[in-house]
C-alpha cells in the first residue's frame, strides 16, 4: 500500500468519526426530548461512544451484505429531530438502506415510514411528564435484580416511562451495607461498571444513580412494607428473590400499601400466567395483578421454536441446556439439597435438569408434549446455549432455514426476540450483555431432511432482564411503535 493509500485510510476514518461526533447530540436529544430510541439493525446507540456507533453501523455488513455507513443515517437523525416526534423506537439502520433502495424525497420519505408519530410531541409540563411515569419496586437486588436496576436507570433518560423509586432487601448485617449495595450496582465483574455515577445517601437511606433518587428499604416479608409513605402508589413490584412463586406467597405484595401487581422473574406455579414477551404478552389483561416472566431458558427457545413451528412445523424435539452456572451451585463441593449441585460449579460440568422444554408449552400451547429437555451446567458466569433437535414437518436445508431465521431476526416482529449471528470465530463471550431472548448461530445450523439442529445462544442475565423489562412496559400502559413497520416482501 502507498503513503497516499495510507493517508486516505486514516482520513475516511476520521470522518467517520467526526460525522458519528455530530449524531451523538442528535441521538441525545431525540430520546430525552421525544422519547425516541433509536438502533441500527437492533443495535441501541444512546448513549454510546463515536466507537460504539460505527461498529453498530459495520454490523450491517453482517446481515444485508453490504456497508452501511455514518454518512447514509446522520441525514435520518437530522431530518427526524426537526419533525417534533412523539415516542417510538426507530431503527434508523434499516430505514437508511431502504431509502437508499428508493431514493426521493427523504422528508417525505420518512413522514412516510414513521407516519404516525410525526407532528406527536406533546408540550407536557414536568408534572404532567411526572404523572406518566410508573412506580417500579424492585423486591430483591441479586444479579437479575441489579440488572434490572441498570435498564430501568438506563431508560429513565427520556422520561414518561417505567421509574425505579425503590430496592427491598434484607438488612445485610454489616455497618456499611448501603455503600455495599451501591458499590456491586458500580462494579459487575460479568457486564462491566455501571454506566453513569452511584451516589449514596446514608441519612435518606437511598442510592442516587444517574439522577435517580431510589429508596432502599429494608424489611423481612413482602407484606410488611408501606410505600406510600415514600411517595410510591400504584407500583408493579418486581420480585426477583425466586422465593415465592405461587399466587399464594406473590399475594403477599398486595397486601402491601401502594402495590398494583407483582412480576416474578422465575417461572410461576399453579394458575400464574408465564409471559414470553413477543410470544403471548397478549395474554395481558388489565385483571392480572400477578405474572411471570418465565425462565431465561424459555425466553431463549420459544421465539425460535414459534418460528420454525410456523413455518415447517414441529413434529417433537429435544432441547439441552448448556448453562452457564448460577449462584444456586456451590463454589466448592459442599452439601447441596439437589442431586449434583453441590460440586463445584466452577471445576464441573453438571448435569442437571432444567423444565424450560415443558415450560414451553406455558407460552405457546402447540408444542405441549412435544419437548423433552436437559441442562449441563459449565464453569463460564454468564453465556448459556440451547442446543434444539427438531424433527420437523417439512423438509429443510441449511441456506433455506438460515435465510429465514435471518429474516425473521431482521424484519419481523420477534426482531427484539431473535438475533442472528454469521460468524465462524464467534464464542459464548461474545454475547455478554446481548438484549435479545436468544441468538442464532448460522454458522452452527445442521440439517438434514426433516431433521434440524440449531444453536441458539442468549445472555442468561442481561437477555432475560431485557425481556422482563418489555413485559413490565406493557403491564404499565408505556407502548412504543417500532419503525419501520412493515418486513420486506
Amino acid at each position: 500500500m502507498s503513503h497516499d493509500q495510507m493517508n486516505q485510510c486514516l482520513s475516511n476514518w476520521m470522518d467517520r468519526e467526526s460525522t458519528a461526533e455530530a449524531m451523538i447530540p442528535l441521538i441525545g436529544r431525540l430520546y430525552r426530548k421525544n422519547n425516541i430510541v433509536t438502533s441500527v439493525y437492533g443495535r441501541a446507540i444512546i448513549n454510546q461512544s463515536v466507537i460504539d456507533i460505527i461498529r453498530a453501523h459495520r454490523y450491517v455488513r453482517q446481515v444485508e451484505g453490504g456497508e452501511l455507513s455514518v454518512h447514509d443515517t446522520l441525514p435520518l437523525l437530522q431530518a427526524m429531530d426537526q419533525m417534533e416526534l412523539g415516542r417510538a423506537h426507530v431503527d434508523i439502520g434499516k430505514l437508511a438502506v431502504k431509502f437508499k433502495q428508493e431514493g426521493g424525497d427523504l422528508t417525505e420519505f420518512l413522514k412516510n415510514e414513521i407516519g404516525p408519530v410525526v407532528g406527536q410531541y406533546p408540550a407536557q409540563s414536568e408534572e404532567d411528564a411526572n404523572n406518566d411515569t410508573k412506580d417500579v419496586v424492585l423486591y430483591g437486588f441479586g444479579r437479575i435484580g441489579r440488572l434490572l436496576a441498570r435498564i430501568l436507570i438506563e431508560k429513565a433518560g427520556g422520561g414518561n416511562n417505567l421509574r425505579l423509586r425503590a430496592i427491598v432487601v434484607r438488612q445485610g448485617g454489616a455497618e456499611n451495607d448501603l455503600e455495599k449495595r451501591a458499590s456491586l450496582l458500580r462494579r459487575d465483574s460479568v457486564h462491566g461498571p455501571f454506566d453513569g455515577t452511584i451516589r449514596v445517601d446514608e441519612e435518606q437511606s437511598a442510592l442516587i444513580a444517574n439522577g435517580n433518587f431510589i429508596k432502599v428499604i429494608y424489611s423481612n416479608g413482602p407484606d410488611q412494607v408501606d410505600y406510600t409513605q415514600y411517595g410510591i402508589n400504584n407500583a408493579i413490584v418486581i420480585d426477583n428473590t425466586g422465593k415465592w412463586r405461587d399466587e399464594e406467597g406473590l399475594g403477599l405484595h398486595l397486601k402491601s400499601k401502594g402495590v398494583s401487581r407483582v412480576m416474578l422473574t422465575a417461572p410461576g406455579k399453579g394458575d400464574i400466567k408465564n409471559i414470553v414477551y413477543g410470544i403471548n404478552n397478549d395474554w395481558i389483561t388489565d385483571e392480572d395483578k400477578i405474572l411471570s416472566a418465565a425462565s431465561c431458558t424459555t425466553n431463549a427457545i420459544t421465539p425460535v421454536l414459534k418460528a420454525i413451528y410456523d413455518e415447517y412445523g414441529i413434529e417433537d424435539g429435544h432441547v439441552e441446556t448448556v448453562h452457564s452456572y448460577t449462584n444456586d451451585q456451590n463454589l466448592i463441593d459442599n452439601y447441596h439439597k439437589g442431586s449434583r449441585r453441590g460440586r463445584s460449579a466452577a471445576l464441573n460440568m453438571v448435569i442437571t435438569e432444567t423444565g424450560a422444554a415443558k415450560a414451553v408449552s406455558k407460552a405457546l400451547p402447540e408444542l405441549k408434549g412435544k419437548l423433552t429437555g436437559n441442562a449441563i451446567r459449565v464453569p463460564t458466569p454468564n453465556v448459556s446455549m440451547a442446543i434444539l433437535n427438531l424433527n420437523l414437518k417439512k423438509e429443510v436445508d441449511v441456506e433455506s432455514v438460515n435465510d429465514y431465521l435471518r429474516e425473521m431476526a431482521l424484519h419481523s416482529e420477534l426482531q427484539k426476540q431473535i438475533d442472528f449471528v454469521n460468524s465462524p470465530e464467534v464464542v459464548s463471550t461474545d454475547f455478554v450483555g446481548s438484549r435479545h431472548a436468544g441468538v442464532v448461530d448460522a454458522q452452527a445450523t445442521i440439517a438434514a431432511g426433516k431433521r434440524l439442529i440449531l444453536y441458539v445462544w442468549y445472555d442468561n442475565e442481561f437477555g432475560y432482564s431485557a425481556q422482563v423489562i418489555r413485559v413490565v412496559n406493557q403491564m404499565a400502559g408505556i407502548d412504543y411503535p417500532i419503525f419501520p413497520k412493515r418486513s420486506r416482501d
